[in-house]
């Protein structure tokens, strides 16, 4: 779906909570996704299994799909009790409440960054970090992960001085990261035109390609 001009994109879910968008998404996970609805009571109980194995580390494979799954079981069971005491409760084992928020967290991350988690480019714990900061911080921190390789401690670093108050520009500064900077590959006969145009407008190439970027999303 198209967006009108000047709309920000949506930084929260978008789909039901539980609801397996990314995972049963064959292109990605290829596995017979586990669909977790708040609302029955004998799912939520399958998710509180599910969140007690996980929680114990013994809910199957360690694989990032395993770990979404993982993630909407702690946020249907969140919404299936009504808290995060009561769904520690129901869990039970070595659940806790922090466990429950973080991985509950991570499956109110919008669609376009948990993807790149089912696909292994952002580790499911960077993930956990990238859903403590709110709004466009967590794009900005996301696509700074996948561009710059950052470790899962300097997005935890960086998140923690977002959340002090700090920039995502100035956060990502602080461990010579800057925000914005992507290589790309282009085409030849493109290459020498970019490279010709900006040389007879005597701008930056970056500059040319970010208005036509501007112009195309």
């Amino acid at each position: 779906m198209s967006q009108n001009p000047g709309d920000d994109p949506p930084t929260d879910r978008e789909s039901p909570v539980g609801e397996p968008v990314i995972r049963r998404d064959p292109a990605v996970a290829g596995e017979k996704a586990v669909r977790f609805d708040p609302s029955d009571p004998e799912s939520v109980a399958e998710a509180a299994d599910t969140v007690r194995r996980f929680a114990s580390n013994t809910a199957g494979s360690e694989d990032n799909v395993y770990m979404l799954r993982g993630a909407a079981a702690c946020a249907a069971l969140v919404r299936g009790t009504g808290s995060y005491k009561a769904a520690v409760e129901r869990a039970g084992g070595e659940a806790t409440v922090s466990f429950i928020r973080k991985w509950a967290r991570v499956h109110d991350l919008p669609r376009s960054i948990r993807r790149h988690v089912a696909l292994g480019e952002i580790a499911p714990t960077a993930a956990k970090h990238i859903a403590r900061v709110s709004g466009e911080s967590r794009f900005l921190l996301a696509w700074a992960t996948l561009d710059h390789n950052l470790t899962v401690r300097e997005v935890r670093s960086i998140a923690s001085g977002v959340n002090e108050g700090q920039g995502v520009a100035d956060a990502l500064a602080i461990e010579g990261i800057d925000l914005g900077r992507l290589t790309v590959s282009l085409p030849p006969g493109t290459y020498r035109e970019l490279r010709r145009h900006a040389a007879l407008e005597e701008t930056d190439p970056g500059q040319i390609v970010a208005q036509a970027l501007i112009e195309y999303l």
